[in-house]
């Protein structure tokens, strides 16, 4: 059965993810749903396999509506979506309902409510650690409306112009700060290898702009 649901999910949700940005489009959300997986097989406590997977392939299909103003919660909005073309499908109620809260209680917004049960702790570690390490580097970071994140502004330049979008020392605090809510046991370490990758990148990047000395 969670391979069956697994695969339903995914078709119901690729459409809403068509005029998704790449940080949350329909690759973002199969990186969560391995990675989610990966930590299911990890955990010492019982993991409902169809719940996780459907929440993986349907978390962040609101992303789309928030980003040009059509929703104000994306969270809110797919989990009702999300409830509504499961149970056209015939998926059991309690299924649905499980689901529903995870993709509720994925998001690190203070209106969020928090994830109770293991399979939402889980989809809310493998969706923030897939802001971490190599992919969140190269990741676009992109806001509500499509901002361009990481700006490099070298302060090494006397009276160079600076762009008033965000440095790329948002990447390391994003990231920093997603890493230090993960839930479970495996995430925390998946999470810190993948830190001690950025750090090391981002004194490496301080160094070769001339912020501090390159080493």
């Amino acid at each position: 059965m969670a391979r069956e649901l697994d695969s339903l999910a995914r078709k119901l949700s690729l459409p809403y993810y068509e005029d998704a940005l790449p940080a949350h489009d329909s690759f973002h959300a199969k990186r969560v749903r391995d990675l989610a997986i990966r930590l299911a097989n990890e955990c010492e406590g019982a993991v409902d396999r169809d719940v996780l997977s459907a929440a993986t392939w349907l978390h962040d299909i609101g992303r789309p509506r928030e980003r040009v103003g059509k929703i104000d919660d994306h969270d809110r909005w797919a989990a009702v979506k999300a409830g509504e073309l499961l149970e056209r499908e015939g998926v059991a109620t309690d299924t649905i309902e499980a689901v529903e809260h995870c993709i509720r209680t994925h998001s690190i917004r203070s209106g969020s409510p928090e994830p109770e049960t293991l399979e939402a702790k889980l989809l809310f570690d493998a969706d923030k650690l897939d802001a971490a390490g190599a992919r969140g580097i190269v990741g676009e970071r992109s806001g509500r409306a499509g901002e361009r994140y990481a700006v490099i502004d070298d302060s090494s330049v006397p009276g160079a112009a600076t762009s008033d979008l965000p440095d790329i020392d948002l990447l390391r605090e994003w990231a920093r700060e997603r890493l230090d809510l993960l839930y479970t046991s495996p995430a925390r370490r998946l999470g810190k290898s993948r830190w001690d990758f950025m750090d090391e990148f981002f004194t490496q990047f301080d160094g070769e702009i001339g912020i501090e000395g390159e080493r």
